[in-house]
């Protein structure tokens, strides 16, 4: 079957959503990557890097310049009868514009995949990630979004041809105004290989400032945060990991205050070392935690930075 992936990117670069997606897109066919923005040739010849590629289609022009969902849809809903399957990350973009395709070819869309078990059937997560659903779907054109974190990501291997797509007709429901855009120099939380996490328990935004960046520097790692610490507003809710927040599977994922409330715990369990440390012995969040570590995070955090400082694993900042 002939599958088409939705590309991830910032038009001067590739996202690592796309690498991990086309390892998903490659067990049900041979794989189509849509590179639709303006100006996006390295993200198009990167796209052509990936092993599984077969093909590279750009779409360019300012209605794909910022990934606007009404346009990016139509341009694919344009596509898809060349196409037996429609994959995206599920990222925000991925979120916001397969819906509307799913829609348009009248489907029903499925949400977020963990495996391929064949052609038609697919496991995804259900009840904040507790059970395992089977779905097999019997519609002509599957249109499915991809939980990145339960794929690895394609390798750089590939050399497939790029070529260009004819844009569809912007339907004329959206227009780009403008974006204010967090700037850090630390990784992208999505993507990062290190978490450091806090939690309610920080009490302020000066003390989660204070004692969660540094320990997250030390580290080289991004910052994250439970809900519970981005309503009290101790950061803004792009730091938020969890069911309705970001889903990360990071190498480390060190919490810090954090109980581990069920939609917290479904957006992170995934990860492959989880550190906690938290002054309730019976936080939930000790039972995914392969190391725990029961104590006043005030005290802890910089004895943890310290130490990752006198063993040279970080360097002082």
């Amino acid at each position: 079957m002939a599958v088409l992936v939705l590309a991830e990117h910032d038009n001067a670069s590739l996202k690592d959503a796309t690498a991990k997606t086309v390892t998903a897109a490659a067990k049900l066919g041979p794989v189509t990557v849509l590179v639709a923005g303006e100006g996006a040739t390295g993200a198009a010849e990167a796209a052509a890097k990936l092993a599984g590629v077969e093909k590279v289609l750009t779409a360019e022009g300012p209605a794909y310049a910022h990934q606007l969902a009404e346009p990016v849809a139509a341009l694919i809903v344009s596509l898809a009868p060349k196409f037996d399957a429609i994959l995206a990350p599920a990222t925000a973009n991925g979120k916001n514009i397969m819906p509307r395709v799913a829609a348009a070819l009248d489907v029903a869309q499925i949400s977020e995949i963990l495996s391929v078990e064949s052609a038609d059937t697919f496991t995804r997560p259900i009840y904040a990630g507790n059970a395992i659903q089977t779905v097999q779907s019997s519609d002509k054109i599957k249109v499915i979004t991809v939980r990145t974190t339960a794929f690895k990501a394609a390798e750089a291997t590939g050399s497939a041809p790029i070529e260009k797509a004819e844009g569809a007709a912007d339907p004329g429901l959206s227009s780009y105004v403008g974006e204010e855009l967090s700037k850090s120099e630390r990784p992208e939380l999505a993507s990062a290989k290190i978490i450091v996490s806090g939690g309610r328990a920080l009490a302020s935004s000066e003390n989660f400032h204070t004692y969660i960046d540094p320990l997250a520097d030390a580290f080289g790692a991004a910052v994250g945060a439970s809900r519970a610490a981005v309503d009290a507003g101790y950061v803004p809710n792009d730091y938020q990991v969890g069911q309705t927040g970001k889903v990360v599977a990071p190498e480390l994922y060190v919490a810090l205050g954090i109980s581990g409330a069920i939609q917290h715990l479904a957006g992170m369990k995934d990860s492959k070392v989880i550190v906690a440390i938290n002054k309730d012995e019976e936080a939930p969040i000790f039972q995914v935690a392969d190391y725990g570590l029961v104590g006043d995070l005030f005290k802890l955090a910089p004895e943890l930075k310290a130490e990752l400082e006198a063993q040279g694993v970080a360097k002082k900042r």
